[in-house]
């Protein structure tokens, strides 16, 4: 079995989980899963992270209309796209003829719609654009998502959310009112023994990002709140004003 670079085996896992590889190359690379351990990891590793685009649905072949739409916006004779089984037989299939792959954009749903875009115009021309546009589409949903209630009112105040590459958000969902020499503190807590970290302040209610890159990863159960500090922030490093709202995180389904 042909030795590949770590970086040739995530390429290919990626095409692998995807369904972008050629009939004899995809027969290959699931014998070389049945006996290579790095590449099980790297074919885990990507389907957990597309994990929200499931390709387990049964294959549907693109229509006629279809293609020549896609013949159309591309400028492309309709006759070098059109698939095996409405011309006849032909050898050399591509990408567009991988039933697979149109099985990914049919699950993919709005995000079908964006990649279809980049293909319309060119920008999408080899698999590894996919894998980078389908990456980023997918580090779009949150991993966790926090939404912070008041105690005294149960209104919902704020949601947060935590993403795959590590940034963190917080978006109010209603007026703040914050008096003159005063200001919004976030805190997140997920060690008593620890306490609460501050990890963003702000003088109006308003989106912003959290900075938790000194402090570990996002996990469940992770408690984030909003107090009203004096302007500058709590002078102790802890809070001092009362709790607006919080909440703890959960994964995302």
């Amino acid at each position: 079995m042909t030795e590949l670079s770590d970086r040739e085996t995530d390429a290919l896992a990626a095409d692998y989980v995807m369904g972008l590889l050629e009939p004899a190359d995809d027969a290959a690379a699931e014998q070389r899963l049945l006996s290579d351990d790095v590449f099980q990891r790297a074919v885990n590793g990507w389907r957990k992270r597309l994990a929200d685009f499931d390709i387990s649905a049964p294959p549907t072949t693109p229509t006629a209309q279809l293609w020549q739409r896609i013949a159309q916006s591309t400028k492309t004779d309709r006759a070098a796209v059109v698939p095996a089984g409405m011309r006849g037989a032909t050898r050399g299939a591509t990408l567009w003829h991988n039933l697979r792959f149109w099985r990914v954009t049919g699950l993919i749903g709005t995000a079908a719609a964006l990649i279809f875009a980049f293909l319309a115009i060119g920008s999408i021309t080899t698999s590894k654009h996919l894998r980078r546009d389908l990456v980023a589409l997918a580090q779009r949903k949150p991993v966790y998502v926090a939404v912070l209630v008041s105690d005294a009112t149960r209104e919902v105040g704020a949601v947060v959310n935590a993403f795959a590459n590590g940034r963190v958000e917080l978006i109010p969902l209603k007026t703040i009112d914050v008096p003159q020499g005063r200001t919004l503190q976030v805190w997140t807590l997920w060690d008593r023994t620890v306490g609460p970290k501050p990890v963003g302040l702000t003088g109006q209610s308003r989106a912003i990002d959290l900075n938790l890159d000194e402090l570990p990863e996002t996990a469940a159960n992770q408690l984030f709140e909003i107090t009203l500090e004096p302007e500058g922030g709590s002078p102790t490093g802890r809070p001092t004003g009362p709790i607006l709202f919080k909440g703890n995180t959960a994964k995302v389904l």
